[in-house]
Formats: C-alpha cells, sequence, structure tokens
C-alpha cells in the first residue's frame, strides 16, 4: 500500500492490462503466450502474471531461469517458456522448476532434446540474435526426428513495418517448418506489434509484449493498449531565483526572468533518465510544465514559474492528471529513448501501487 510520505512511485493499472490482453487475445484469434519478463517489462512480473491467469493464458514467457523460478515460487503452475538462450549446464535448474527452454543451438539442443521434455525450436528468421539459422534448419532433420520439439518459433524484427519484411522472415519460417522431419504442435511467431497491424494470427499461439503494457506501435494499428503505468513523484522544494541564476549541472539551464523552481524527489536513479532534463514537460497539478537543468540522480528540477505549485503536490511524469495525460511514448519520444526502455528502467526503489486488481 503506498505511503502518504512516499516520494515518488508507480501506479499499475491491473484492470487495464487485462483489458489490453483481451483486446489482443481476441484480434490475434489464438492462445496467447504474455511475455512478462523484465520484470512484467517494469511493472513487477509476479503481480502482472497472476492479473494475467483471469484471461487463461496458454502460458508465460521469461528470458531467463530466475525469472521463470520467482513465477514457479508464487504459484504459477502454467507452462513458463525461457526465450533467452540457455547453456547445458544451466538445465538442472530448468528441470527442478518445470521451465521449458526455447533452443536454437546445436549442443543445447543435443543435451536437452534425449531427456524427452518439452522444449520449443528457435529459428532465426532475419533478427540474427539467437535460433538456429533459417539457413541451416534442414540439417536438423537426423537429430529432430526422434527428438521432436513441442513447439517452433520465430521473432519479428520490423512488424510494424510495412516494407515486406515480415512476409519475408513468414516465408523463411514456413520454409522451416516443412524441412522438419515432424510439425511442431504449437508454431508461433507473433509478438505486439505484427497482431496489431495483421490479425487473426496464423500460427497456434502469439505473444504479446509491451502492448499489454499499455504502449502501441502507433499509426497504422488496428488495435491499441490502454494507459497501464504511471510515475509519480512529489514537489519537495520550490524556490525563487533570480534572472540569470542557472539551475543543475553544468549550468545547463539559466532563467531569462526571476523564476521559481520546484525540486521532485525522484531522478534517474528512479528510471526517470538524465537526458530529459531541458527536453520533458511534466504535469503539474494538471498544467504542462517543463523540466529544467539535467535530471540528477534523485531529484527533477521544474520551472514553476507561471504554476499553481506547493511543497507536497503530486508531479505526474508519466500518466493522466487532471484533462492532461503523458504517455510513455511522449516520454521516449522527447529523450530519443525506446518506449521499451522507458517501462524496464523503472527501478525497483519506486514503490508499486496496484489498482484494479482482479483479486
Amino acid at each position: 500500500m503506498l505511503s502518504l510520505t512516499s516520494r515518488a512511485w508507480v501506479e499499475i493499472d491491473l484492470g487495464a492490462l487485462l483489458r489490453n490482453a483481451e483486446r489482443y487475445a481476441k484480434a490475434a484469434g489464438v492462445p496467447i503466450l504474455p511475455m512478462v519478463k523484465a520484470d512484467g517489462y517494469g511493472l513487477g512480473a509476479l503481480r502482472v502474471a497472476q492479473a494475467l491467469t483471469a484471461i487463461k493464458p496458454w502460458g508465460f514467457g521469461v528470458a531467463t531461469i530466475e525469472e521463470g523460478q520467482e513465477l514457479r515460487a508464487s504459484g504459477i503452475e502454467l507452462p513458463i517458456l525461457v526465450f533467452s538462450p540457455l547453456l547445458p549446464r544451466q538445465f538442472d535448474e530448468l528441470r527442478s522448476a518445470s521451465l521449458r527452454p526455447v533452443l536454437g543451438d546445436i549442443r543445447a539442443i543435443m543435451a536437452w532434446a534425449p531427456l524427452g521434455l518439452p522444449w520449443h525450436l528457435a529459428i532465426d528468421t532475419g533478427m540474427n540474435r539467437a535460433g538456429v539459422p533459417w539457413r541451416e534448419v534442414a540439417g536438423l532433420q537426423t537429430l529432430l526426428a526422434s527428438n521432436i520439439p513441442e513447439g517452433a518459433c520465430t521473432h519479428f524484427h520490423s512488424a510494424q513495418m510495412k516494407d515486406g519484411s515480415r512476409e519475408e522472415q513468414e516465408k523463411r519460417f514456413a520454409q522451416c517448418i516443412a524441412e522438419l522431419p515432424v510439425r511442431p504442435a504449437l508454431l508461433h511467431a507473433d509478438n505486439s506489434p505484427a497482431i496489431e497491424h495483421r490479425a487473426p494470427s496464423p500460427f497456434n499461439l502469439a505473444r504479446p509484449g509491451i502492448f499489454l503494457y499499455g504502449v502501441g506501435s502507433g499509426r497504422g494499428a488496428r488495435i491499441t493498449p490502454d494507459p497501464v503505468a504511471a510515475v509519480r513523484g512529489r514537489v519537495v522544494e520550490v524556490r525563487a531565483i533570480k534572472a540569470g541564476d542557472s539551475v543543475g549541472y553544468d549550468a545547463s539551464w539559466k532563467a531569462t526572468r526571476d523564476s521559481r523552481i520546484a525540486t521532485v524527489s525522484l531522478g534517474y536513479a528512479d528510471g526517470y533518465r538524465r537526458g530529459l532534463g531541458n527536453k520533458a514537460q511534466v504535469l503539474v497539478n494538471g498544467q504542462r510544465t517543463p523540466v529544467v537543468g539535467f535530471v540528477t540522480m534523485d531529484m527533477t528540477m521544474l520551472d514553476v514559474t507561471d504554476r499553481s505549485c506547493a511543497v507536497g503536490d503530486v508531479v505526474t511524469f508519466i500518466g493522466r492528471a487532471g484533462d492532461a495525460t503523458i504517455t510513455v511514448q511522449d516520454v521516449a519520444e522527447v529523450g530519443g529513448f525506446s518506449p521499451y526502455e522507458i517501462l524496464t528502467g523503472l527501478r525497483g526503489r519506486l514503490p508499486r501501487q496496484y489498482t484494479g486488481d482482479p483479486a
């Protein structure tokens, strides 16, 4: 529960999360495999996964064994796929937590497949990050003939772009599946933007990620998510400065008139990036207000000269206040970041306040 003395916090609307999941699942037309890696994209993997069980997903996707173990320890019994490449020496931990690996390295496949436990084959159709290169899948026929994967998957690198790359990757994926000795029961490739821009899915599962957490892919999307996260902090000081006075490190901002500067107890150690200084806006009592000076480790300064602002006021860095809204995309665009960076960069010292919990 959020304390009235909290310096800054993140609000997560689990009701909006569920609406986004239902919207995505309806469009996809197949069971979903929500990605809850990176601590649920920064919003709390346990609470996110527990909430999403209400819509009966096929399972959950994580990046590491530790993330899967955390879900298991919380009572999640659905299948959990670990998508990042794994080394054979990690397999004992994987087995003990009943996790399913996504494998794309021949040595790892040879070590895991004979165990007779579920696994998914990762096929690289153009991302060139992980997985068996699509040109080499035909060479796996002998190995896979007696070690059939439960599923096979690939990852689109530009699903939101109309450049033909997704179609090319799908063509390569289909070729690879045809080259396998047995067609896996579960095929999956569609991420968030793939379903936003083309639905339903032609596969057996769909893998929503950032769409669940309130970030859409923008123009041309057929479905859009509801905002899920808000980031807020409190004003801890308000001071008057003279024209010509500077604010913050490197004196990167100087007042052109007598001004009032508010200090908010939230900074880049909380995930609000240093480079947003002198660029971003926040909401003070529902009014857009500029960030001045570089964001510091624990504090951010605002020019509130023309604003009603007092110590203790709540400032919205992301989210809605009054009739105004600042989205994750807004912050990312101003700073030249990815929305993924903004969400996953929210640090653990910011308490999470959950609303709309279906439980």
